[in-house]
């Protein structure tokens, strides 16, 4: 089976498709396939050797964008078995087979049946098999074939990444780079000229230029200046086909934007400028405003301005302000119209970014002349001090003159001056003014000590306009007087020694003065001359403000006299000089060899008895534990009743609890309780000792035989019945015991109370017949029965 094809596409095919027609596939490019051997269809295991056959392997090609009525042949497919009798079937698979392409299974002829862009697809891979039309028996096995899709010039070249926007500085050179654009066709750049781009420049004459094969923009004049104009947009077109005619093109903006150099210097708009400036303006304020002008912007517009001559330099100062770009003139000095009516500047302005590719253009400065005009003002009083310090004396009589300010009119008019106090605090109202002539005097008297300094501010206005006013401080100092008298620096306490000795000093004293130093620094100590010689202390003047105070004797005796009284007469340096008396107290104290005290006043009297403070502590504390016993023992004793004498026969008491000691044999019958075992062994009964007996006691002529037949369980409950209803029974002084082993013993009773009145010998052996209970009281016994056979 051969794969012809019979379409000629362009005049650039009409070779291929002549070569196609006339001498088939085999001179096509194609390759010839030969099978040698095949299987059987029906399964067969039988090899048979293929007959020979060739298949045409074309590449078959369709135009893209076709828009004819018809379907548009592609090729025809035909097998050395087809005999043209129709038994041969052909079959189309593969991409787009059935719905793009379709085949006349017939003669094999191929058509497209739409319209195809190569830009979407660019080919098809399709499979193709002659079958028997009668067993539907494949005649070849099936081959694969592509069928491309043929270009045409069908899409525009088109720039994705525009439109540009782009700068170079202004005043480059010729020729300068400015751009790369670059557009994209989509058709195929292997066919023909469909996709080769050429470049040329619509809009941007004379300025710029564009490489037709690079796509490079570039200026294309000298000295492109920003100022003249900074915006150009230059449109750039690219077109295909190589740029022949029908060829398609599109096009994009670029918008190209001088950038700024410094190529021009600062000039000032005029050679000569005035300002008023009035003489009240402050100093370090801005009185005026100067520019000049650049036509750079950025940092290339950037400039100072100094003063650079003329008589007002050291009155006025500039300054720049980097955001406008202006000379800010301020006031260095007061401006006083009477004295300078107009000053003279020169001021420059100069660049301070400098190009020097461009210095040429130069000098980038320029300098104006500022002439400055002085404004007369009715200015306010002027004093002839920036501030007064005054004094005055303390204790001095009100209305004392303390000083005088002065004022006058700045202006030539002179008017007259007239002064007087703000008294917005305190210490104003302590002085007055005289509105004429601004002599001050007190108004109240003063004292040093309470208030050195005193604070005022003086007023002065002008007579024909008091709205005019100026202030000035004014600082009065109080002078000393020496109106205080001395005193002791604080209060002393003086001891001596009881063992010290004549000479010896105890105590240096010093003195203050609320006067200062001139009236009060020098201080004279001396014992009070209006008393007689003191025997027992004198006094020492130390010329430094200080006074020493020594002993006249050897011993002081705390018993004679424990305290002394010394009398000091303390004098000033003042004129004239002031003095006060003060009474020293000197204690006498017992001290050690080394001089430390170890005790002082009438306590230590007892210290010569051998007793110290601590022990006489301690046996006071003593005193008071014994006496708040005794206190306690008393209240107890009271609180007691007496006890009521009972009978001796009274079981209750066979056992009472004594805190004092027996007295041996004779004291065993209040404490014999034979009576609790047996009711009948008990005497007639007793009273109670320590309560009165409410109740009849039991007969003492009792039958013996009512006694032997009380059961001791009940006799002990109602004798704890008795004590526990008896209210006259104090809790604390009386103990009755009560016990009772039980009526169902075998053994008896093994109680040791009747042992008193029993003395013969006894056998224990029975002991061990009780059982274990009795196991250890059977050993016991056991073994004092062989001692006393021993």
């Amino acid at each position: 089976m051969r794969i012809t094809s019979t379409s000629c596409i362009c005049p650039v095919l009409v070779c291929l498709c002549f070569v196609q027609r006339c001498y088939g596939s085999a001179h096509h490019g194609s390759i010839k396939v030969t099978r040698n051997q095949t299987k059987h269809i029906e399964g067969e295991t039988e090899v048979h050797h293929r007959p020979k056959r060739g298949w045409v392997w074309n590449q078959f090609f369709v135009l893209e964008e076709h828009m004819g009525p018809d379907p548009q042949y592609v090729g025809k497919l035909h097998s050395n078995s087809d005999k043209g009798d129709g038994s041969v079937k052909y079959i189309l698979t593969g991409e787009g087979a059935g719905t793009i392409f379709i085949i006349d299974d017939t003669t094999g002829d191929i058509h497209s049946t739409k319209s195809l862009d190569r830009e979407q697809k660019t080919h098809y891979v399709l499979h193709a098999q002659a079958i028997d039309r009668r067993t539907n028996k494949p005649l070849e096995p099936e081959s694969e074939f592509i069928i491309k899709v043929q270009d045409i010039n069908d899409n525009a070249p088109k720039f994705t990444d525009g439109p540009y926007i782009v700068t170079v500085p202004e005043m480059s050179e010729m020729g300068t780079s400015v751009l790369q654009v670059t557009a994209t066709d989509a058709d195929d750049p292997t066919y023909g000229n469909s996709a080769r781009v050429v470049y040329s420049i619509l809009q941007g004459q004379p300025y710029f230029s564009v490489d037709p094969k690079t796509g490079v923009i570039r200026t294309a004049l000298h000295n492109m200046d920003r100022e003249a104009r900074e915006h150009y947009s230059v449109v750039i077109q690219a077109k295909d086909m190589a740029g022949q005619v029908g060829g398609l093109s599109g096009s994009t903006t670029v918008n190209i934007t001088l950038t700024d150099v410094n190529d021009n210097p600062p000039r000032f708009p005029q050679k000569h400028y005035q300002l008023y400036v009035p003489e009240s303006a402050q100093v370090g304020s801005a009185v005026g405003k100067i520019k000049a002008n650049d036509a750079d912007t950025g940092s290339n517009a950037d400039m100072k301005y100094t003063i650079i001559n003329g008589d007002g330099s050291g009155v006025f100062s500039i300054s720049t302000d980097k955001e406008t770009r202006e000379g800010i003139l301020s006031l260095k000095k007061p401006l006083n119209y009477e004295k300078k009516k107009s000053y003279t500047l020169n001021i420059e302005g100069a660049n301070t970014h400098l190009d020097f590719r461009f210095s040429h253009l130069g000098p980038f400065k320029d300098v104006t002349m500022l002439k400055v005009i002085v404004g007369d003002v009715d200015e306010p009083p002027l004093f002839t001090m920036p501030s007064y310090v005054m004094e005055v004396y303390e204790n001095a009589k009100i209305g004392t003159p303390v000083g005088t300010v002065t004022a006058h009119d700045p202006d030539a008019a002179n008017s007259l001056v007239r002064y007087f106090i703000d008294h917005n605090t305190e210490e104003d109202r302590y002085f007055t003014i005289d509105p004429s002539t601004g002599t001050i005097k007190t108004a109240k008297i003063f004292d040093r000590e309470e208030t050195p300094w005193y604070n005022i501010t003086v007023a002065a206005s002008e007579i024909d306009n008091p709205g005019l006013v100026s202030h000035v401080p004014v600082v009065v100092r109080i002078l000393d007087v020496n109106d205080n008298p001395p005193e002791l620096a604080g209060d002393y306490d003086v001891v001596v020694c009881e063992n010290t000795k004549p000479g010896q000093v105890i105590q240096t004293i010093t003195a203050t003065d609320k006067d200062n130093s001139a009236n009060g620094a020098r201080f004279h100590f001396s014992i009070d001359e209006g008393l007689s010689l003191n025997p027992n202390f004198t006094l020492r003047n130390n010329e430094d403000n200080t006074a020493s105070i020594l002993t006249r004797r050897r011993r002081y005796s705390r018993t004679t006299q424990d305290i002394y009284y010394l009398p000091i007469l303390i004098s000033d340096g003042g004129v004239p000089p002031l003095s006060s008396s003060s009474t020293l107290t000197i204690r006498v104290c017992a001290c050690e060899r080394d001089g430390r005290v170890r005790t002082c006043h009438a306590e230590a009297f007892l210290s010569s008895a051998g007793l110290s403070t601590g022990a006489l502590i301690a046996i006071l504390l003593c005193v008071v534990i014994l006496l708040a016993i005794v206190v306690l023992f008393i209240t107890l004793r009271r609180s007691k009743k007496e006890p009521l004498i009972i009978s001796e026969e009274d079981v209750r008491e066979n056992v009472v609890t004594y805190d004092d000691e027996g007295g041996g044999e004779e004291d065993t019958e209040a404490f014999d309780i034979t009576a609790l075992r047996n009711p009948s062994a008990a005497e007639e009964l007793k009273y109670r000792r320590d309560v009165r007996p409410e109740v009849k006691p039991l007969s003492r002529h009792h039958p013996s035989s009512s006694l032997d037949s009380i059961d001791v369980q009940e006799f002990i409950k109602q004798r704890l019945a008795e004590a526990d209803l008896d209210p006259s029974v104090p809790p604390y002084d009386s103990l009755q015991t009560y016990a009772y082993e039980g009526h169902r013993s075998e053994a008896g009773s093994i109680s040791s109370l009747d042992s008193a009145t029993t003395h013969s010998d006894q056998d224990y052996n029975y002991l061990g017949d009780w059982g274990p209970e009795f196991k250890k009281l059977a050993e016991l016994y056991g073994e004092i029965e062989p001692e006393r056979t021993t």
